[in-house]
């Protein structure tokens, strides 16, 4: 319990700004959701046929899962709280369109014929009997929404859309319980008060239910999306989700500041390689950490023939290449190489005489591996294994942290890692030798697009200060520091850009 006091004392500012963000995709979403649902549901609502087939339809999209329609979503628009927020529009529509309709037929058909005796218009019937009577109903199914748009949109942190599931990420990633706690209860007592909310306004009369939602909608707006233009000189770094991300954005802040007049917004944990590698692309972000490998073997869309496994032609490769598809500049890396590689528990290579990867061949019936998604689907992950080392045990795909507990508790016994990760450490893991160079160099440097060098060339100078520094045992223990002893990721890089000499 300390510990979580503790931790939400030290990130309340963050938890500020998450708890905001949540609340602009999860209400705008609401909002959106019912500005399309009661219009269409007063519509349809005496067109027996056509409200049924609705409902279905709506129902149906339902039963999508929030993070496939995530994932359809990120090529038509991108990154960030619009897909996030489509998503969950999708999400809320059938809760209020289904009680909508069944407020409007629970209606007495007494009064309906009295109303057209006295000859009122539709207009009028709805107006001074339908919506009023409807109107417990309609907020039950506006409620309901609202609860379960809040949950769902946990998942928003996936895409860069903030919120807070962002804890719910990092607590994962960091094997914090305290940051899982935070992002799960906040987002329960949320739903707790909005639904409490909703339920006091239930009774007002319909134009003061009316105007607060109106209210409320261009209010979070206006707080949500800019509609003005800036001459302040500023970019936005995001990383992915690791410690180690989080470490190299805050060092690209801190040098872009200390040698430019530029202010530099950080998006930390934003997500998987593909989503960054889009956000760059679209303009959503400016820069963001990316490997040399990771360009050669995923983001080309031109695979490289005949790609030796050494270190600067594999960058001078990938700087060109990526320049050549998409017009984005690979500054000069850092001298580690943070490359995949197949661990194991020391106990069981000794145990298995197990050296290399080679070696797996023969323990090949014992082996229950833990992938990552991305690892288990790429070429220089198991792909390779299966193709260049005739490697085909029982594998697993697992969330990066999960698969250190399931480790621990023997359900795996194999895994893939960064050859920088503190976890090594941590869980006394044996590396296995690549003896047949499946993975290539993963060297890390600066990705941008080459309108922001135009826009502002000095930053280049002040990220390439970084360029052939850090070796993989100094990145090793600046992990550790993190993970381990729970330094926050912007201490832990300004303390080695001061103590290199980098920055004053």
């Amino acid at each position: 319990m300390n510990n979580f006091i503790t931790t939400f004392m030290e990130r309340s500012d963050q938890w500020k700004v998450a708890l905001l963000e949540h609340l602009q995709i999860s209400l705008i979403s609401l909002f959106i959701a019912m500005l399309i649902s009661i219009p269409f549901a007063i519509f349809i609502a005496n067109k027996k046929k056509i409200s049924e087939v609705t409902l279905q339809i709506a129902g149906i999209m339902q039963t999508i899962p929030s993070l496939a329609l995530l994932g359809l979503f990120i090529p038509l628009l991108g990154i960030g709280k619009i897909p996030a927020i489509v998503t969950l529009v999708i999400y809320g529509i059938f809760p209020i369109l289904q009680n909508t309709i069944s407020g409007l037929r629970g209606i007495d058909p007494v009064l309906k014929e009295a109303a057209t005796a006295f000859g009122m218009t539709r207009f009028e019937k709805l107006k001074t009997y339908e919506i009023p009577l409807a109107m417990p109903h309609i907020i039950g199914g506006v409620r309901t929404s609202s609860v379960m748009l809040i949950g769902t949109a946990t998942l928003g942190a996936l895409i860069g859309a903030g919120g807070l599931g962002s804890f719910i990420l990092l607590g994962i990633d960091r094997n914090n319980p305290s940051l899982i706690l935070i992002g799960a209860i906040s987002s329960a007592i949320l739903a707790i008060t909005i639904n409490a909310l909703i339920k006091y306004i239930e009774n007002k009369k319909i134009k003061t239910i009316v105007s607060v939602f109106l209210i409320s909608f261009i209010i979070l707006i206006g707080s949500t999306f800019s509609f003005g233009t800036s001459n302040s000189k500023n970019l936005t770094i995001a990383g992915k989700l690791g410690a180690e991300p989080d470490i190299l954005i805050n060092m690209y802040k801190d040098l872009i500041e200390e040698y430019t007049d530029i202010e530099v917004n950080l998006k930390p944990n934003f997500g998987k390689t593909t989503f960054l590698f889009e956000a760059l692309k679209n303009k959503e972000i400016d820069i963001y950490p990316e490997f040399s490998g990771t360009i050669t073997s995923s983001l080309l869309d031109k695979k490289i023939e005949g790609l030796s496994n050494d270190p600067e032609e594999v960058y001078e490769k990938a700087k060109d290449a990526i320049y050549d598809q998409d017009k984005l500049v690979f500054l000069k890396p850092m001298e580690y190489q943070n490359t995949y590689a197949i661990a194991v528990k020391k106990s069981f290579a000794e145990e298995n005489g197990l050296e290399k990867i080679s070696d797996l061949k023969k323990v090949e019936d014992k082996i229950k591996a833990g992938f990552t998604i991305e690892f288990n689907d790429r070429e220089d992950g198991n792909r390779g294994l299966k193709s260049l080392y005739g490697l085909d045990f029982k594998a697993v795909t697992m969330e990066p942290k999960l698969r250190y507990t399931a480790l621990d508790k023997g359900d795996i016994n194999l895994i893939e890692v960064y050859s920088t990760d503190s976890e090594i450490i941590t869980h006394d893991l044996k590396l296995l030798e690549d003896d047949k160079n499946l993975f290539p160099p993963y060297q890390g440097g600066a990705l941008l697009r080459e309108e922001t060098l135009k826009k502002y060339p000095e930053v280049k100078e002040a990220l390439e200060k970084l360029s052939g520094k850090i070796s993989a045992e100094e990145m090793t223990k600046l992990n550790y520091k993190v993970d381990v002893e729970g330094k926050d990721a912007s201490e832990v890089a300004r303390e080695y850009l001061e103590e290199n000499n980098l920055i004053k």
